[in-house]
C-alpha cells in the first residue's frame, strides 16, 4: 500500500490534470530494504508539453506544459533529520547534503537503462533552505545529484486545499477531508504562511 506523502503526491498531479502511476520496485542486490512509504510517481501531460526554462523550485502554476517524469517520494516526516524546527528555520542544508542527494542518485539508479534520460526527474521536498548561500549551494548539490526540479510539500498541500474547496464528481478522500476542514473554516490557505512563503493560487 502506498503511503501518505505518496497519495498526496498522486493526488496533487492528478488534480492538476495529470496522468499518473506508481512505481514499486523490488530493492536492487546489495540494497537496503525499501520501506512502504518511499516510491516514485510517473507522472504524464496527456496535453502539448512546453518547452523552455523553469525555475528549479516548481509551484503549482508551473506544472501548465510541463512534459512527462517522475517524482521520488519519501517519508522525511518520519525521519530525525526533519523536524518542526528544521521547517519553521527554512535551515534544510544538512538535510540536503546527508539525506536528499543520496536518496535522488538510488532512484535514479533504479529507473529503466535509456528511460532516464526522457524523463523530467523531481524529488519532493519538505523544503530548500530559505537564505542564502545555503539555498544555492543546495540547489548546485541537488543539480549534481541529477535532479532537475524540487517541490516542496508545502506547495503540494497548499495546491490540494485550493483544489478541495469546490467538490468534483470524482472526489478523492484526501480532498473530501480537506474540503471539510475548509468548510468547517478548520483551515484556509492563508494559514500555510505559517510553514513560509506567501500564500498565492500559483504556489
Amino acid at each position: 500500500m502506498a503511503g501518505f506523502d505518496d497519495s498526496l503526491v498522486r493526488e496533487f498531479f492528478e488534480v492538476n490534470g495529470f496522468f499518473v502511476r506508481q512505481s514499486r520496485k523490488a530493492p536492487m542486490a546489495g540494497k537496503r530494504k525499501r520501506p512502504e512509504a518511499e516510491g516514485e510517481v510517473f507522472f504524464h501531460n496527456p496535453r502539448t508539453a512546453t518547452p523552455g526554462e523553469r525555475a528549479f523550485q516548481l509551484f503549482g502554476a508551473d506544472l501548465v506544459g510541463l512534459g512527462d517524469g517522475v517524482a521520488v517520494v519519501r517519508d522525511w516526516h518520519g525521519q530525525k533529520a526533519v523536524t518542526a524546527t528544521t521547517i519553521r528555520r527554512g535551515d534544510f542544508l544538512d538535510f540536503i547534503r546527508k539525506d536528499a542527494c543520496e536518496t535522488a542518485q538510488e532512484a535514479w539508479a533504479t529507473l529503466p537503462e535509456g528511460e532516464a534520460a526522457a524523463l523530467i526527474k523531481i524529488l519532493i521536498l519538505p523544503g530548500l533552505p530559505s537564505q542564502e548561500p545555503a539555498r544555492s549551494e543546495s540547489i548546485r548539490l541537488l543539480k549534481e545529484a541529477g535532479v532537475d526540479h524540487v517541490i516542496s510539500l508545502r506547495t503540494i498541500v497548499e495546491n490540494l486545499v485550493q483544489h478541495a474547496e469546490t467538490p468534483t464528481s470524482r472526489e478523492s478522500p484526501t480532498l473530501a477531508l480537506l474540503r471539510l476542514l475548509r468548510v468547517y473554516d478548520m483551515v484556509r490557505t492563508t494559514q500555510l504562511e505559517l510553514f513560509g512563503g506567501s500564500s498565492s493560487s500559483s504556489r
